[in-house]
């Protein structure tokens, strides 16, 4: 059994095809015996993302979004482990952003993936790795001392 903690720039290739889709299906598939969690925000995040990818010229239709994001949410209900955003990781979030170049979400996705990874490595679990398609968040992650992986380099 492997952690992994996946931000919402990841865990949206499950639900629309880009780079990286295959491999992060093949990650969350339930068959592999992987534990993925996801923040709580991530429901925002990925709503938003599915709603651009239909907003753009050429983009996915009306259809395909709403099946999509329903697809994810019920996922979220059987198959993800969601933190909870507290005001332990809304501190620890304003820590990163003061020494890393985030933007707001993504200190909070990375705040609750090192909440989490010590939740883990404190009952004796490995840890966790952090998987993310932005290079500036991987950076922090990696700072932070967390195994990161990029789905992007997963063709």
């Amino acid at each position: 059994m492997s952690l992994f903690y996946l931000d919402a720039s990841a865990i949206v290739k499950r639900y629309s095809p880009e780079t990286g889709s295959a491999w992060i299906r093949s990650l969350t598939d339930t068959l592999s015996g992987h534990v993925v969690t996801l923040s709580e925000i991530s429901l925002a995040e990925v709503g938003a993302a599915l709603a651009v990818k239909h907003r753009v010229p050429g983009g996915i239709t009306l259809q395909e979004r709403d099946s999509a994001l329903s697809l994810f949410l019920g996922h979220c209900q059987s198959e993800y482990n969601l933190i909870t955003v507290s005001r332990l990781i809304i501190d620890l979030a304003v820590r990163l952003t003061q020494e890393h170049k985030l933007r707001g979400y993504d200190a909070v996705q990375l705040a609750s993936a090192l909440v989490t990874n010590q939740a883990f490595t404190s009952a004796g679990l490995a840890s966790l790795t952090f998987v993310a398609g932005d290079d500036d968040l991987l950076r922090a992650a990696e700072a932070e001392r967390l195994v990161i992986d990029n789905p992007n380099l997963h063709p």
